[in-house]
């Protein structure tokens, strides 16, 4: 596998992971989304079909990792040259940003009604006089269409609960042998893998959002500290370090666990 292959796949894969997977969360948020309050059933299949997309698109030409726990976990096992991992990291980061990008022009118009109106950010309207500004969320009124926030903020069950779920998604891809013979994700694979994400968001996605994925927490936070959107409020780097250590402990966990019991 080549370092180009390795680049457009994992940029453009993991691209159109977060689109589809911010996108979900763009229409359950905003305001002015046909899918606005779909709740969290729509997020968690949404984010499995996001998967399943980019796995798809990504599978034959880089194995479609898209996640540097999943990188991490298949070097430790073996699949994959310590060699190469800073290209898949690097790639699947900006392939991240890249993907919040488009979600906040997919979605540019619901962004700015959402964020203008006074009954979210808490700013005053001359009409109805002054807002309460503590009805304003301390940590952005769109943050979470970007990255995850943890519903109890302790960061001892925050990275515990990161690192159970991303080994439980990892060594669920290891286990499939999805690395084998070079030929990256297949159809079947990239299936199976998108309901185990769907599974994790249900049953374990609760605390903390399950980011499972450094990238796609970090890449979106960073766009969402760039880009001009008014009243934004913060992006919250006390916790960014959460789903990021986390899912690679769960990776490196996961490739470990795997190296002891199934090889």
């Amino acid at each position: 596998m080549s370092s180009s292959d390795i680049f457009i796949g994992e940029t453009i894969g993991t691209a159109v992971l977060i689109l589809l997977g911010g996108g979900v969360c763009a229409a359950v948020t905003l305001k002015r989304s046909k899918a606005k309050d779909a709740g969290w059933v729509a997020i968690t299949f949404g984010w499995g079909f996001a998967v399943l997309t980019g796995a798809y698109l990504a599978g034959g030409v880089s194995g479609a990792h898209l996640n540097p726990a999943v990188t991490i976990g298949l070097a430790i096992q073996g699949g994959t040259p310590w060699s190469q991992v800073p290209l898949y990291l690097g790639s699947q980061l900006l392939g991240a940003a890249v993907g919040a990008v488009l979600v906040w022009a997919v979605y540019y118009g619901q962004f700015h009604a959402h964020l203008t109106d006074p009954e979210i950010t808490g700013t005053p309207n001359p009409a109805e006089g002054m807002v309460d500004q503590t009805s304003a969320p301390a940590a952005g009124p769109v943050l979470g269409v970007f990255c995850t926030s943890p519903e109890i903020r302790n960061a001892v069950q925050n990275v515990v609960t990161e690192v159970i779920a991303t080994a439980v998604l990892v060594l669920a891809i290891l286990t499939q042998g999805l690395n084998d013979g070079g030929n990256g994700l297949g159809t079947l694979g990239a299936l199976i893998t998108a309901l185990v994400v769907v599974g994790i968001g249900l049953s374990l996605g609760g605390p903390t959002g399950y980011a499972i994925n450094p990238v796609r927490d970090l890449g979106p936070r960073i766009v969402h500290a760039l880009l001009p959107l008014p009243n934004k409020g913060g992006s919250d780097w006390g916790y960014a370090w959460v789903p990021v250590v986390g899912p690679l402990v769960g990776g490196a966990l996961a490739g470990l666990l795997y190296n002891v019991a199934f090889a």
